[in-house]
C-alpha cells in the first residue's frame, strides 16, 4: 500500500511493477484530482493564464490500469495501526502488508488568515485553478513570502500584468536558503519585472483590500498570495510508532525506512541520513520524489540499496532559469563564476577544494558537469572554475 498520490506515491507504484513486482498495489490519493504533477502549478497553469491559453494538462502519464495498480482517490489516511498493519480512513480501516508514506508537504498558513476571502495557497491543483481568476481579471496582488514560489507566482503575475508586491520578513529573497553574495543580485530581478519588493517587513495583519506591515504602512491588496514554506504532511501518524524528526518529517534510514517495521517513506513527506555530506536532509522538491522511489522499490523488493543522491531543483522565474545541484552550509567556500550583474552566472560552494553544491543562472551546462562533479567528489581548481569561459569539467584537479 502507497499513502499519497503525488510524484513520489506514483513513481513508487510504477518502480514496484519496472522491478518486477507482480502482487498488488493499493495507491491511497487524498484529493479526488487523478495524480498530478505540481512544478507547472507555479509555471506553465499560471502562465498559461497570463497568456490566455487553455488549461495545462498536469496528469501523469501513467495508465493505472495497464498497471494493474489500485488507485482510489478522496481517501485520506486518519491513522496507522503499525502493530495490526492497518491504515485508518474515513471510509474503513485497511490492510497492508507493506507500507509505503509518501504524503508530501502542506503549504504553510499565513496566522490570521484562516476563513478569509482572497487569500491563497500555491501547492494543489485547486489552489493554482482558485488562482487563475486572480490573475485573468488583472488584480492587484500582494504577495507574502519572497522564495521560490513567491518569485514563480510574481513572474506569472506580471506576465498576466497584475500590478504585484512581495513582501518578505527577512532582509532578501531567498534568505533561508542561500548567503547575501548570492541573492544580492536577484533583488534587481524584482525592480526588472516592475514588481515591489518589500524586505525586512513582516505582515502584521491581512484586512479586506489591504495588507498591514510591521512598519504601519499598508498595500493595497485585492488578492494575498502566500508563499512562506511547506511542511511535511505527518500529522497523521500521530501516536504511531513512526518516529518523526523536529521539522515533522518522517525519520527514514538511507535505506528509506522507517523506524517501523514493513514501513518505508519517500518524498517531501521524509527526511534521510546522506553520507555525501554528513547530515540528515529534506528535500521539498521534484527530483527527490522522482528519484527516491526507485531505491524504496528496491528495498521493499528484498535488495539493499542505499539512497544518497544529489539534491537537485529549478525555478523559472523573471525570464531566468535557476538552477542548483548538491547542498551547502555556511562552512564552504563560496566561488562566483561570471558576473552575478548579467544574464548567465554561476555560484560555486567549495569546501577544501572539493564541488559541494552549485547554483546556476541560465548555465545549464554548468549545472549538468557539476551534477557529475558532486557525485564523484571531485576536486577543483578554484582559479579555473572562476573563469567562466573554461568548461568547469576542465576545471578538476
Amino acid at each position: 500500500m502507497i499513502v499519497g498520490a503525488g510524484m513520489a506515491g506514483v513513481q513508487t507504484a510504477v518502480e514496484l511493477r519496472q522491478q518486477g513486482w507482480r502482487g498488488p498495489v493499493l495507491v491511497l490519493g487524498d484529493e479526488p484530482h487523478p495524480p498530478y504533477d505540481r512544478p507547472p502549478l507555479s509555471k506553465a497553469v499560471l502562465l498559461g493564464a497570463a497568456q490566455g491559453t487553455e488549461d495545462v494538462d498536469v496528469r501523469f502519464d501513467v495508465d493505472f490500469a495497464a498497471l494493474d495498480v489500485e488507485l482510489r482517490l478522496g481517501a485520506r489516511a486518519e491513522a496507522l495501526r503499525a502493530d495490526s498493519h492497518e491504515i485508518v480512513t474515513a471510509s474503513g480501516v485497511l490492510a497492508y502488508d507493506k507500507l509505503v508514506i509518501a504524503t508530501g508537504a502542506y503549504a504553510v498558513t499565513l496566522p490570521g488568515t484562516a476563513g478569509l476571502p482572497d487569500v491563497y495557497p500555491l501547492r494543489t491543483l485547486d489552489d493554482a485553478a482558485a488562482l487563475r481568476p486572480v490573475l485573468a481579471e488583472r488584480r492587484r496582488i500582494v504577495v507574502v513570502g519572497a522564495g521560490w514560489i513567491g518569485a514563480e507566482f510574481a513572474t506569472a503575475a506580471r506576465q498576466a500584468d497584475c500590478e504585484v508586491a512581495v513582501v518578505e520578513a527577512a532582509d532578501r529573497p531567498l534568505a533561508g536558503a542561500l548567503p547575501a553574495a548570492v541573492t544580492a543580485p536577484m533583488r534587481g530581478w524584482y525592480e526588472e519585472a516592475g514588481v515591489d519588493l518589500r524586505t525586512g517587513t513582516p505582515v502584521a495583519a491581512v484586512e479586506p483590500g489591504a495588507v498591514v506591515l510591521a512598519d504601519g504602512s499598508r498595500l493595497v491588496a485585492q488578492a494575498v498570495v502566500v508563499g512562506i514554506g511547506a511542511r511535511p504532511q505527518t500529522g497523521w501518524l500521530g501516536g504511531s510508532a513512526v518516529a518523526l524528526d523536529d521539522d515533522g518529517a518522517v525519520l527514514a534510514d538511507d535505506r528509506l525506512r522507517t523506524t517501523v517495521p514493513d514501513v518505508y517513506a519517500v518524498g517531501d513527506c521524509a527526511s534521510f541520513p546522506s553520507a555525501r555530506y554528513g547530515r540528515r536532509l529534506l528535500v521539498h522538491h521534484w527530483d527527490n520524489a522522482a528519484q527516491g522511489p526507485r531505491t524504496a522499490a528496491a528495498n521493499l523488493l528484498g535488495g539493499d540499496e542505499r539512497y544518497d543522491p544529489v539534491p537537485y531543483f529549478w525555478s523559472e522565474q523573471f525570464g531566468r532559469f535557476v538552477q542548483y545541484a548538491g547542498h551547502h552550509t555556511g562552512e564552504d567556500t563560496l566561488l562566483m563564476r561570471g558576473d552575478p550583474d548579467g544574464p548567465a552566472w554561476t555560484a560555486l560552494w567549495l569546501r577544501d577544494g572539493e564541488l559541494r553544491a552549485l547554483l546556476a543562472v541560465g548555465r545549464p551546462r554548468d549545472l549538468a558537469q557539476a551534477r557529475k562533479l558532486i557525485t564523484r567528489s571531485a576536486q577543483l581548481d578554484p582559479v579555473v572554475a572562476a573563469d567562466p569561459a573554461v568548461p568547469l569539467k576542465s576545471a578538476v584537479r
